[in-house]
């Protein structure tokens, strides 16, 4: 079939132990989910579970055992950090049971979810939508993605994030306000998830800014690491 001009190439990320990459189709982010850092971006409580995206080509696709480099976005002076854990969807659903969430999982990974905090807050303050924050090139580093079968127990993981050696960000998954079931519950009632479809599903407390130079690596228990400099 010819084209206008010649379609972008699929955005793949590796996964750990075979050749096969997994492609992304959509990147949901789940925000909000962790009680201590609704609390340092000024919320408190359980409230209903919401959801913004990034493009595909967002990612930065990062090998297991390399450093990815993250070119430090325009427009912004205070870009941070939020590690989050990422389920890989494989098999897709409309109005996924909760109970039913996990046959629908094929494995996660480390992701971190950059922020353009002073775009965002400006946009929040107007009452303006903040995908200029959030949904901009790069912003969605992601490392090797392990198989379901393959990784530990993802609803009681350590998660972290070190800045240059440094701890910025120590938490554990069981720390999610939603949970992973829950979180692939409500989203697949907004919209029908697709093999490819990966989900951010949110940050613990410690966000804060990082400049270029600076050496991010992030982990999860049971995942292959991510590591990116800021260039």
């Amino acid at each position: 079939m010819p084209y206008v001009f010649t379609p972008p190439n699929i955005v793949s990320v590796p996964v750990v132990g075979i050749e096969d990459r997994f492609a992304i189709h959509r990147i949901y982010c789940v925000g909000r989910n962790y009680e201590e850092h609704a609390k340092e971006m000024g919320f408190t409580g359980r409230e209903p579970p919401f959801f913004f995206l990034k493009p595909a080509d967002a990612a930065v696709v990062v090998e297991a055992g390399t450093i990815g480099s993250l070119p430090y976005p325009s427009l912004t002076k205070n870009l941070h950090h939020e590690i989050e854990l990422v389920v890989a969807i494989g098999i897709g659903g409309k109005n996924i049971a909760a109970a039913d969430a996990y046959e629908h999982i094929y494995g996660y990974a480390v992701g971190l979810d950059m922020t353009r905090r002073d775009l965002q807050s400006e946009m929040k303050k107007q009452g303006r939508p903040w995908c200029i924050g959030k949904s901009f090139d790069s912003s969605a580093p992601i490392g090797s993605i392990t198989r379901l079968a393959d990784a530990g127990d993802m609803s009681c993981a350590e998660i972290y994030l070190q800045v240059d050696g440094k701890d910025r960000q120590r938490s554990n998954t069981s720390q999610l306000i939603w949970n992973i079931a829950e979180s692939i519950e409500t989203l697949s009632a907004a919209w029908e998830l697709q093999p490819g479809d990966l989900i951010y599903t949110g940050t613990p407390e410690g966000v804060a800014a990082v400049i270029s130079g600076d050496t991010l690596v992030g982990g999860i228990t049971g995942l292959s690491s991510l590591t990116i400099k800021v260039s």
